[in-house]
């Protein structure tokens, strides 16, 4: 009897390695898989929601009647402008984070809006309020986009190309750049007359009214390309987010993918900017929003999320403030001001840059 009670207990067999079933991808379980499937149709209901009462509700014509359905087309219309930002913002933000390596920093530090706010000031400290109308049209826009673009292009030709190859110092260079853009903007409007400066105080702020019907058939083509290509390299984004030396040694040209994405970032900035204005803090509070709730860092994943809370915040403020406190100019200055909160904390909570 105690020689079975001391007998050795045999150890159960190993598992066969071939029969253990293996499993890789974006969602670390099942489970994670099927709660992004179920943020991403909660987030699709929700703007689908903010849409019809964006469109339905407050329309002062008899329902049916022609004013109803002209009131819902020009409604539409901000529908349509509000889902382009979001797309070009909440890519363009993702990106510009992965090619950077900072989760913090947004395109905005490449100067896009100071230089919007210095063509804007220019024309009306050159025309006088018909610089307002001067820089108005399709062909006007396009010029915009064009010096935006070309800015950047040449930035990075220059500064990722040279003896510098330095990311950070293209970022600083662009600090000082938008630094410099806003410096020559203040002087010029101290110069303008207070009508003057009243009337171009309404371009310096984003707003879906500044955006013309007649920009939609250029911008449209102009973010659906740039963010389509964004949204085909997203596995190239995957590589480009483990570094340098990673990327290479997974056979990606590091500095070349970085033009390219850096190029297609340009592009979507400067179509929402030149649509709208500055939306300096929506990008970034889009991106925040979408890697902490995604569960994921696959780009493929996380890039959809980012454009569909990008088009939840921005429509959703400017529900609350149309059919709430009836003050739907005041849509820019309250995204940038949560924008501005949620930085400060993601700052102080990393404690860097």
């Amino acid at each position: 009897m105690a020689d079975t009670l001391l007998a050795p207990v045999e150890a159960p067999p190993a598992p066969d390695r071939a029969t253990v079933p293996r499993r890789s991808g974006p969602f670390t379980s099942r489970s994670a898989a099927r709660r992004y499937v179920l943020l991403v149709a909660g987030l699709v209901l929700v703007a689908l929601g903010l849409t019809a009462v964006y469109l339905l509700v407050g329309n002062p014509g008899r329902p049916g009647s022609t004013g109803y359905w002209l009131v819902a087309q020009r409604r539409a219309t901000s529908i349509v402008v509000i889902a382009i930002v979001a797309f070009c913002q909440g890519l363009a933000t993702v990106a510009f984070q992965t090619v950077t390596g900072n989760r913090i920093v947004t395109p905005a530090i490449l100067g896009f809006e100071a230089l919007y706010v210095t063509v804007q000031t220019a024309g009306v400290y050159l025309l006088g309020v018909a610089g307002i109308t001067a820089l108005s049209g399709v062909p006007q826009l396009l010029l915009q986009i064009g010096l935006m673009v070309t800015l950047a292009v040449a930035l990075f030709g220059w500064l990722l190309s040279g003896r510098f190859g330095n990311l950070h110092v293209m970022l600083l260079v662009g600090v000082v750049l938008g630094t410099g853009l806003r410096s020559v903007s203040s002087f010029m409007q101290r110069l303008l007359t207070p009508s003057e400066f009243d009337v171009l105080t309404a371009r310096m702020f984003g707003s879906v009214s500044n955006a013309d019907p007649s920009y939609l058939p250029v911008v449209v083509p102009l973010a659906a390309l740039a963010g389509g290509a964004l949204l085909w390299r997203s596995r190239r984004l995957d590589v480009l987010a483990l570094g340098a030396p990673v990327a290479a040694g997974l056979g990606v040209d590091h500095k070349r993918e970085t033009r390219v994405v850096l190029t297609l970032v340009a592009v979507l900035v400067a179509v929402s900017t030149a649509l709208v204005g500055p939306m300096t803090f929506l990008g970034f509070l889009a991106a925040t929003i979408a890697y902490q709730v995604a569960g994921t860092f696959s780009h493929r994943h996380v890039l959809p999320v980012a454009v569909l809370t990008a088009f939840v915040v921005l429509a959703g403020a400017y529900v609350t403030l149309k059919h709430v406190f009836y003050a739907q100019g005041m849509v820019s200055i309250v995204v940038e001001l949560v924008g501005g909160t949620v930085f400060l904390v993601v700052l102080l909570r990393k404690g860097r840059l």
